[in-house]
């Protein structure tokens, strides 16, 4: 064979090696998406998680032209979602709708993870965040929370507090109320926020932390009083209602929150495509309407902003969860 023969076989064999590269590797993002996307939700469909990944979900698919189907993984927790998503595929088909629990309060809840959520996953976007508001029975004699702070201090270990359930938002909100404001208050564990408001109405407990979605009716009508909300700024849809911050206990925060990650090792073109699209559909009127309308207050940052947000969460709630005492699991 001559040397012009040899030298033409291996510039066809390396085009060919060239090619079939290019095929599996740069494809995956310069095409992406070119298939559906799954959202995978840790709650059962019509919760607040689903709905709201289902109206960012739609807007996202019509940005980038490919189906963004919502996929709900129910369980512990959260728990089963995530170790599902943090063993998928990295190739940006596979995301999950986190939320506080998954990705800041779990690590230091349960004994036992099958997923980290600082290693396993790269953050998206905040999406945005859902106030808890700080409610009484209206038999309570305070109006505002430095009067309910006064009261626990006058009653220690007689003012009951309410919640979803043992470890959920609204006990380790409570908890980090008995705290910041160094009070004894009781906490009494329900299965499910209906359960316990319904209970606060009753005037069986004297008080709770619960989603301004939940909420927001029993306040306009009179059942439940309002006297702050968790999140650093006041939240849209109570406007009137101080933040704990405002009213007293500087940086107090106790929000419910929700954000779009990925696994691990998703290419860096693909998280900035999620990424600018998710923005977009969060800027979209329609869009914040609806999510108005669930009580969430939009964010939207940038993935760098989202990671560092995290950090910050996960030791703060290790040191809440520590003084309570709440463990799940063997």
């Amino acid at each position: 064979m001559t040397l012009i023969a040899n030298r033409a076989r291996r510039a066809a064999l390396f085009g060919t090696i060239a090619a079939v590269l290019a095929l599996a590797i740069p494809a995956q993002a310069a095409d992406y998406p070119s298939r559906p996307v799954t959202l995978v939700v840790a709650f059962p469909p019509g919760g607040p998680s689903d709905v709201l990944a289902r109206i960012v979900g739609k807007k996202m698919e019509e940005l980038l032209g490919a189906p963004f189907v919502v996929e709900n993984r129910p369980g512990a927790g959260g728990n089963i979602a995530a170790d599902f998503v943090a063993h998928a595929a990295a190739d940006g088909y596979t995301l999950l709708v986190g939320n506080n629990s998954i990705l800041a309060t779990n690590e230091s809840l349960y004994k036992k993870l099958t997923y980290n959520p600082q290693k396993d996953f790269i953050p998206i976007t905040l999406i945005g965040t859902q106030a808890n508001i700080l409610v009484v029975n209206p038999k309570v004699p305070v109006h505002s929370l430095n009067e309910l702070i006064e009261l626990c201090k006058a009653q220690p270990g007689k003012i009951n507090f309410a919640s979803s359930g043992y470890g959920a938002a609204a006990h380790l909100a409570g908890e980090l109320f008995k705290a910041e404001a160094q009070v004894d208050i009781v906490h009494v564990p329900y299965k499910g926020a209906a359960g316990a408001l319904q209970d606060v109405i009753a005037g069986h407990d004297q008080m709770m932390f619960a989603t301004a979605a939940s909420v927001i009716g029993h306040i306009k009508n009179g059942q439940v009083r309002a006297l702050a909300v968790t999140t650093l700024k006041r939240t849209a849809i109570l406007p009137d209602v101080p933040t704990m911050d405002e009213a007293g206990l500087k940086g107090f925060e106790a929000s419910t929150w929700h954000g779009l990650v990925a696994p691990t090792g998703t290419p860096p073109k693909v998280i900035a495509t999620l990424h600018d699209a998710a923005v977009k559909a969060l800027n979209d009127p329609g869009v914040q309407t609806s999510l108005g309308r669930l009580g969430v207050d939009i964010v939207g940052d940038t993935p760098e902003q989202f990671k560092a947000y995290i950090a910050i969460e996960i030791p703060k709630w290790k040191a809440i969860v520590e003084a309570s005492g709440a463990k799940i699991g063997k």
